[in-house]
Parts: structure tokens; sequence; C-alpha cells
């Protein structure tokens, strides 16, 4: 076998192993490049007789580990060396050192609480903190301190906070690697508003303008902004004879082995963030960081996991930067300001205190995990929202225990096991799978999509979890059977049409269809998104379902009501008898006569909002409220007025009938209201006018000016002197006066004389 390269860690494997012998527990600190998955695990085998797990934080991590390892132990993966992730196994008799996701080990507790047979858990890149993680580590301390005293504990990272977590641990003492990393020159670029896969281009250039010879690692969020940006670059490396190669988590494991091994030609690898952590990829020198990744997070709407864009930490920015000086001087390109890196958090939060924790109390269920004594302890909220969720799922007793048993999120472990029920297991499988996988179908409606051609990530997950499950052979397919299925693990996610592609919600609220509307009128929302640019949440996957199913299946959650609705047609009250599933209404008959009380409640709300201008002349109501307030009254509330007189009623064609004003009168002091704001006084000939008021204005009359011949003294109500509109023959206007007396003597001998010209049939004296 060939000597190993010496790497940094190499120069504390002796003190971690000296350290193990006297204390079960260990952290272990050290810079990307250092060695530590590769060089830390089989240093063990040597010291321990039992098994030793290392859990890694990705699928794609724990496969090329465990086959670096193999490499340079002169073996094939599955002999001392092995690997399992989910849904895939690759060991043997003699396997003693196995990588492995953190689920993984996760299920082994649910079958062996004890761990028989393994001496040591090394957690690698623990950093990154997935809610399997932190799950782990606590049962293992607790296992630890209970049975398993003997028992190994190793916790690594590259960017860790060491100190809380060797408190947690027992104090335990904390070794650290220095050095591992080649010069690195790190230079950010100025802000674009391109799209990233030609920022991506551009900065290769750049490298290329420089002379870079090495092999280019570049950062990407997803699959598809790999594609985006293979095209982009596809001219560039046709030129510089670069090998374009992608690197995600669903590439089959040949592909994968293409974008990490030696190759003949320089490569340009194109990767999420699976390439952040772990192994170190040979003949990298060069890395383009476009600071972002799809981070881990949870539908509000299902709880299913998904993934969304976003900005990197300081400290993954950090380790992608180290991907460039693990093996030579590196040259780093981040394509993001400098300003823009320091306002990054120095660390991603944990995801058990911002995910869904529906699996976690599922597992702990299962495995027993009242006592657990957590690094980061859950949210109280989190976990209440969870437990109901599991009620919902019946996710109790057997139930629960073969929910556990599939490495799925529970809504989809409950379709499965309901479709094994029904006989439909194989599809179930299907559904199960596809949902899980996160693949966006593209149809919306559920059966549709099942007939649609999947991709080969899709493929494999159908394929991996038949192998698990084992389901019956499936003579026939039964849509019913298997939409009963999926309604089990949706019970709260039940919708129904209304008009267009609107849909009511069981949980309360509304949500749009995306795509066409289906023909069917109750739903399961399989797959609901909310998005700022939409003001309602979007449900892009449904599944049709009866309503007599949620009679039967769930009889507990069914509710007789009786009641009234608004028609929004008619504008009337109607009676309804209804049974409601949470908060949807699945059957309503109508035609009854409503409840009088209820009916006048609803009828007066609904003109309240309608506004009161439906039923009163603003302008006579404003002109109301003006007199009362000269008249210092109280103004009745206008929504009681309205809720008295709608008792008896029920549309809004009858409350039009009434004269709204005039019962609002009704309510006033009619002898104070005549004597302090009479509506109309009597002048010298014997005609009556009316007094208009307005609020902030003192009261008027408007009358022809003949009309005030004989009255010297300005009218008045009370001590405030009315504001007089003097009207010629033609009803205009020609003068507005508080002071009768003074217009007689100054400004009326003028205006006679006009008005003599121009109305001479009227008599004009000179002392009227």
């Amino acid at each position: 076998m060939t000597p190993l390269a010496e790497l940094s860690i190499d120069r504390i494997l002796p003190g971690i192993i000296e350290s193990l012998q006297r204390i079960p527990n260990l952290v272990v600190e050290a810079p990307p490049g250092a060695g530590k998955t590769t060089r830390v695990p089989p240093a063990l085998l040597a010291h321990v007789h039992g098994e030793i797990l290392v859990l890694e934080p990705r699928r794609i991590a724990a496969r090329m580990a465990a086959r670096r390892v193999a490499h340079e132990l002169g073996e094939s993966p599955g002999a001392t060396v092995g690997y399992q992730v989910r849904f895939e196994e690759v060991a043997g008799p003699r396997t003693r050192l196995r990588f492995l996701t953190e689920g993984v080990l996760t299920r082994r507790f649910l079958s062996d609480p004890r761990l028989d047979g393994v001496e040591a858990v090394v957690l690698d890149e623990f950093h990154e903190r997935h809610l399997e993680t932190d799950l782990a580590l606590a049962l293992l301390k607790r296992l630890q301190r209970t049975s398993r005293p003997d028992l190994k504990l190793v916790v690594m990272s590259a960017t860790l906070e060491a100190d809380p977590v060797a408190r947690y641990l027992g104090d335990c003492p904390i070794l650290r690697s220095e050095g591992g990393l080649f010069p690195l020159r790190v230079d950010h670029l100025p802000y674009s508003p391109k799209p990233v896969e030609e920022q991506v281009a551009g900065a290769v250039e750049l490298l290329l303008a420089e002379k870079h010879s090495g092999d280019i690692l570049v950062f990407l969020p997803g699959a598809a902004e790999i594609r985006r940006a293979a095209r982009a670059c596809e001219p560039i490396a046709g030129r510089a004879n670069l090998l374009v190669l992608p690197l995600y988590g669903d590439l089959s494991p040949e592909e994968q082995d293409r974008a990490v091994s030696p190759a003949s030609r320089r490569k340009l690898i194109l990767s999420t963030n699976v390439a952040e952590s772990s192994i170190t990829i040979d003949g990298v020198t060069a890395v383009i960081d476009s600071g972002l990744a799809r981070i881990a997070s949870d539908s509000t709407w299902t709880g299913l996991p998904s993934l969304h864009v976003a900005r990197v930490s300081k400290a993954s920015a950090k380790q992608r930067a180290g991907r460039a000086g693990r093996t030579a001087p590196g040259r780093v390109i981040r394509l993001y300001t400098s300003e823009d890196f320091e306002r990054r958090p120095d660390h991603d939060a944990p995801e058990i205190v911002r995910r869904e924790l529906s699996q976690l109390c599922l597992d702990l269920s299962a495995i027993g995990g009242d006592s657990l004594d957590w690094l980061t302890p859950p949210p109280g909220a989190a976990i209440e929202a969870a437990e109901k969720l599991l009620d919902r799922l019946d996710a109790r007793g057997s139930t629960a225990k073969t929910m556990a048993d599939y490495p799925l999120h529970p809504r989809l472990s409950r379709i499965v096991i309901e479709a094994l029920r029904r006989g439909v297991g194989e599809d179930g499988c299907v559904v199960a799978a596809l949902l899980g996988s996160g693949s966006r179908l593209d149809k919306s409606d559920l059966l549709a999509a099942l007939d649609s051609e999947f991709d080969y990530a899709a493929r494999r997950h159908i394929e991996q979890l038949r192998r698990i499950v084992r389901p019956p052979r499936q003579k026939q397919h039964n849509d019913d059977a298997l939409l009963m299925s999926v309604l089990a693990g949706f019970p709260d996610r039940i919708a129904r049409r209304r008009k267009g592609s609107q849909v009511l919600l069981s949980s309360g609220g509304s949500a749009e269809l995306a795509g066409e509307p289906p023909r069917y009128e109750f739903m399961v929302a399989a797959d609901i998104e909310t998005r700022s640019d939409k003001p309602l949440p979007l449900v892009r996957l449904t599944s049709r379902i009866e309503p007599e199913w949620l009679i039967d299946l769930f009889p507990a959650r069914i509710e007789e009501r009786e009641g009234v609705e608004w028609n929004r047609v008619s504008e009337r009250v109607d009676a309804i008898s209804a049974l409601v599933y949470d908060e949807l209404v699945i059957q309503e008959s109508d035609g009854a006569v409503p409840d009088p009380d209820q009916a006048a409640a609803m009828l007066s709300r609904k003109a309240i909002e309608a506004g009161i201008e439906r039923f009163v002349d603003r302008d006579q109501l404003d002109e109301l409220g003006a007199r009362v307030e000269f008249a210092r009254l109280s103004m009745p509330l206008i929504p009681e007025t309205i809720e008295r007189v709608c008792r008896g009623m029920r549309s809004f064609a009858e409350l039009k009938s009434l004269d709204i004003l005039a019962a609002i009168e009704q309510q006033l002091d009619t002898r104070a209201l005549h004597d302090r704001a009479p509506a109309r006084i009597r002048l010298p000939n014997g005609r009556q006018t009316k007094v208009h008021y307005e609020r902030g204005k003192p009261p008027w009359i408007a009358s022809r000016l003949q009309d005030f011949f004989g009255m010297r003294e300005t009218p008045r109500i009370g001590s405030t002197p009315l504001v007089v509109h003097l009207l010629a023959p033609n009803q205009r206007p020609v003068q507005t006066t508080t002071d009768l007396a003074g217009f007689w003597e100054r400004l009326y001998p003028e205006l006679r004389r006009q008005l003599s010209r121009r109305y001479p049939k009227h008599a004009w004296p000179e002392k009227p």
C-alpha cells in the first residue's frame, strides 16, 4: 500500500488516542483540509474492538469519505469500511468503520437502543447542527450516562464553537489541529444585477485571464442554478479545454465520482454546498462562491421539508474558501461585496430552533426521549405544534412505532401505512417518495402527476422506499383507496373550491389554485406555497377527496351547525344547516326561515360594512348631526340604530324601505331639539323657511329679499344670529348678512336701484 501523504491532523492523532483512553469524550477542532474526516476514524480502529460509527451531515459526504478511507486502507467499500445513508447501505460482515448520515443512527436506536457492538461514535462537521445531529448527540449522551459508560464520543468540526460542546459533554478535553491550509487570496466582487450564472462565467474568465492552472470549484444554491451556469460557461470551457462537471446530492454515485476524482483535463466543478465540508477534492485551487445555498426549512402549511435560497453564514463562507487551499495556495472569488460578508451572521442557527419538529417528536415517542438533556433545547411552541400534528395523524402506539421505522416525514409515513392497509402499498410508496423528494411535479393534480415521467432522483427514491417498505404486489390500481391514503397523511389540509380558482381551507382562510382548477370540489392541498408576490397562498398540488370520506374517517372532527349566512347576490340573510369539518363547511342545506335575532345581527353587521350611504342620504345625515351638535345633544350611535331597525328584517331591500333618518330622530329629545335647533323659522310675511345646519358654522337661512321686508333685526336661534342669504326673484343670492339693520341702511339703496331695473314688476320700496 502506498504511504499516505502527511496531513496536519496526523500530528495530533496520538493525543486523540491517549485522551480517549483516559476520558470517553473529546472535541476536535481542525481547519478545512486538516484531514480529520479521513484520518481520525481509521486511527481509532487499532484501539477499539467494536464498531465505529461516523455521522456525516450529508449522504454524499458519507459515501465519499467511506470510499476515500477504504482506498487508503487498500480495500473496497464494504470490507473494513462501509457506509449507510437513507435508502442505501454498503457494508459487509467485516465492516467495523461505518460512515452514515445522522438520521440512520436514529433508525438504529429504534431497533438497538443500547447500540450493542458500537464502541465509538464520531460526529463529523458538527457545526452544521442539523436536527438529527442534535438528537443523535442527546441520545448518545443519555446512553453513555446510563447503560453504556464505555461508549466513546468524538465531536469534530472546522468552525465549531468548541467550549459549549465540551461543557455539555462533561467538560471534556478539546484538541485543536493547527495549520492545514495553504495561503488564500480572497477577493470580493462589486454588486452586479446580472443573473448568478453570468456572474460565474465572468469570474471563470477572470481566473483564466490570471493564468490560473488548477481546478475550479463553484458553489451555487441548487441543481437548477448549476445547469444554467453550465450552459453559460460552456463557450469558455470549450476555449480553455475545461471539463465542466456538476456535483449535487441527487446525482448518481457514478456522476458524483466523476466530479471528485482526478481527470486528464482541468475541471470546472459546479457544486451545491455538498462540497462545503468533509473530504478534500484533489486538484481544486480556486473557489468561486455565490454566497448562496438552499437552506433546509419546512412548509408552514404542510410541515414537509423544503429548501429556500438564502445567504450563507460567515462560517460557511470560510469553509467554502478553505476548499481552495487544501492542496496548494488558493484563489477565492466571492460574487458579493465585503460589506455583504460583514453583515452576515457568524454561524447559522441550529435547525432545532427553526425547523418543524413532528419527526423529532415521533422519534422521541418511539425511542423514549422524555428525559433527554439537549445542547440546545427545542422551543416549546414548536413541540406543542408537532404533538398536535401527530395527534391528527393518529401517531400513537404501534402506528407511531411503524411510522418511525420509515425514513419519511410523519405525514408520508402515515400515507404509506394507510396505503398498505388499503391494498395499494406500491402506489403509496410512489406518492410518499414523490412528495418527500422535493421534486417539482409538472401537474397540479396528484393522480395526473403519477402518470408523468419521473426524473432520476424521483425514480431512485421510489425504488429505495419500496425496498424498505416491501409492499405486496398490486394486481390493479385503486384510485379511491390511494386518495384516501393521501387524506390520512393530510387530514388538516382540506380545501373546497369556490368560484374560479379560489379555495376555502379547513384551517380557515383562503388560497389560490395554481394552474387550471380541477373539476372536483373537495381536495387535499398537498403542496401549498406562500409567495410575497401573491396575496393568497398558492396551492400547487391537489388530491381529490369526497366529503363522505371525511365523515367516515374523522367523525370526531365533524360538527353539525345551524345558523345564518349572507347571500352576496341577493343581499339577504339565509338560514343554513351545515356539517363542518374543522372550519370548512362540507354539506349545507338552506330554505328554512332564519332565527330572527341571528338574522338581525347579521343584517345589521353587513349593512354597516356596506356603508350607511346605502340606506340614508349622507347630506341629510350630516345636517342632522350638525343640528344635534348645535342643540348640544348626543347623536345616537349609527350601528345601534341600524341593529334596532333590522329586527324582523332579512335583506337590504327591506332596510332601504325604512326611513332610517326618522328612526335616528326618534331616539332624540325632540322637544329640546326643536327648542334649541328648530328645523324652520317663520318670517314677517308668514312664510316659513328651512334652517340649515353645518358643523363648525353658524346656522343659515335663505329666502327672497321681499320676505324680509318689515324685519329690522336679524333672526336668531337663542343668542346666535342666523346667516341670512337674501335671494333675488330668480332665487339667486344677491347678499349674505348677519346684520339686517346695517344691510337696509348701507347696502339696500344701491341694490334697490339695480333690482328695480332688472325686475320692474316687483315692489322695491325705499324703506322696506
